[in-house]
C-alpha cells in the first residue's frame, strides 16, 4: 500500500493536525496516521467521512495512482 500524500497535503492546507481531522472523522490520530503512510486501508465509510470534512472527492483523495494512467 502506498503512502497516501494527497490526504496528507489536503489535510495540511486546512492547517488541521490529525488529531483534528481524527476527532471530526470519530477515529484515532493513530488510524489517521497509519492512512498517511500506508499502513491503513480506511473503510469506503471512513474516506466519505474524510473527504467531507477535507472538502475534497473520493477521487482526489483515495484514487490509486496506478490507475490514474489507465483512464
Amino acid at each position: 500500500m502506498a503512502k497516501n500524500l494527497r490526504l496528507k497535503s489536503a489535510r495540511a492546507a486546512l492547517d488541521m493536525s490529525q488529531q483534528r481531522l481524527a476527532d471530526a472523522v470519530g477515529v484515532s490520530r493513530q488510524t489517521i496516521n497509519a492512512i498517511e503512510i500506508g499502513d491503513y486501508n480506511p473503510t469506503i465509510r471512513l474516506c466519505i467521512a474524510i473527504c467531507r470534512v477535507l472538502g475534497k472527492s473520493l477521487d482526489e483523495l483515495f484514487w490509486i495512482e496506478e490507475q490514474e494512467g489507465q483512464k
